[in-house]
């Protein structure tokens, strides 16, 4: 027969789960709202998406009280322990996903004043969306009852959504060189996409919080023995896109180097063709946004190429280093064809400098 402690603690637990299973199915509802909205045109759902935002945020902070309160009262430890302390980050990234929902649903909006959207498109974010929603509700599912084989499962399925976002985000921009889409439409289309990439990065980081809670242990994420850098651009247009042909040029397996900006725009052409004759395949280059950047928390350097790269990174968490690599833009030079590839070259000579030399400081351990 249990304690009144043990029921007190069962008691304590019990509700926080309920809280948590209500917040993901709130989010859930709303992310699905979205996806109606879109498909329908139904103004409705996306208001009340945007209306229901609120609910997500007052249930994240009842189940903030209860872990906290939980803590304090029951002083758990072992496996109790860890499922407040794995409740508490699980309620965060719940509402995370609740902002997506909100952020989509205005977005829908703003696509109402538009033409209308291509049916090709519209059936690529709701692909998305049928894959991430699953995730977010078997994610949290996975947590409710302690399932380590179905948490392992719900990661294994987030580069499917990394990849259709990607697939989305060629073909918009393959629109706009056609000038069958507007720059608004492929701005909306390509955040919906972002956000949905991110509802199952969030769905991700729920089952690694179930899995520390089941096992113990942080399970590693693919790839964390790799270095990650990522230059950041003002438009992931020509300078941080040359960064990124550069440190993936030097075939270093231990390092990832990605690219993107802060409001992402067609590659320049000059900069794609002065590319293409240093070797580079231009025509595989696709701009992105920071926020498109999967798994964006595990990278170890941020390098920003432009002194606005910095506005997104005030703060440099002590996981992560900050380079300011602010260098000219060679696509706004002007001039004769040959100043003009000189400015391309001492920009080129520059990144690939710091580049070589950043890697070989990793790569002797300097960086410890």
């Amino acid at each position: 027969m249990p304690t009144r402690l043990e029921e007190s603690l069962g008691r304590d637990i019990d509700r926080i789960r309920q809280q948590l299973l209500e917040m993901s199915a709130l989010a859930e509802r709303n992310l699905r709202d979205c996806v109606e909205a879109m498909k329908g045109g139904e103004r409705a759902r996306a208001y009340a998406v945007i209306l229901r935002d609120q609910l997500i945020d007052e249930k994240e902070k009842e189940i903030d009280r209860l872990c906290l309160e939980f803590l304090v009262r029951q002083q758990p430890v072992g496996f109790n322990l860890r499922l407040a302390y794995s409740a508490i980050k699980i309620n965060l990234e719940l509402e995370r996903v609740g902002d997506y929902a909100e952020s989509i649903a205005r977005q829908v909006l703003r696509l109402e004043k538009l033409p209308a959207t291509p049916e090709t498109h519209t059936g690529r974010l709701v692909e998305m969306a049928d894959l991430a929603i699953p995730m977010i509700h078997d994610a949290t599912r996975a947590f409710l009852a302690q399932d380590a084989d179905l948490a392992r499962a719900v990661v294994a399925r987030e580069p499917a959504v990394d990849a259709l976002l990607g697939t989305l985000v060629t073909e918009l921009l393959d629109e706009v060189s056609a000038g069958r889409i507007g720059a608004e439409m492929l701005v909306a289309l390509s955040t919906i996409g972002r956000r949905f990439e991110r509802v199952a990065d969030q769905a991700r980081n729920v089952c690694m919080e179930t899995l520390y809670m089941c096992t113990g242990q942080y399970a590693k994420h693919p790839g964390a023995e790799t270095f990650r850098v990522l230059f950041v651009g003002e438009h992931n247009a020509c300078r941080s896109q040359m960064a990124e042909a550069i440190g993936q040029s030097l075939d270093q397996s231990r390092f990832l180097f990605s690219s993107a900006g802060l409001s992402p725009r067609a590659i320049d052409p000059r900069t794609a063709e002065f590319l293409t004759e240093k070797g580079y395949d231009a025509a595989r280059m696709a701009p992105k946004g920071t926020d498109q950047v999967p798994n964006l928390d595990y990278y170890n350097v941020i390098v920003g190429v432009a002194p606005e790269a910095q506005s997104l990174f005030p703060r440099t968490p002590r996981n992560l280093v900050y380079l300011d690599w602010s260098t000219a833009d060679p696509s706004r030079a002007a001039g004769s064809p040959e100043e003009v590839r000189a400015a391309y070259q001492a920009t080129y000579e520059f990144l690939e400098r710091n580049i070589r030399d950043l890697v070989g400081a990793v790569l002797d351990g300097t960086h410890d």
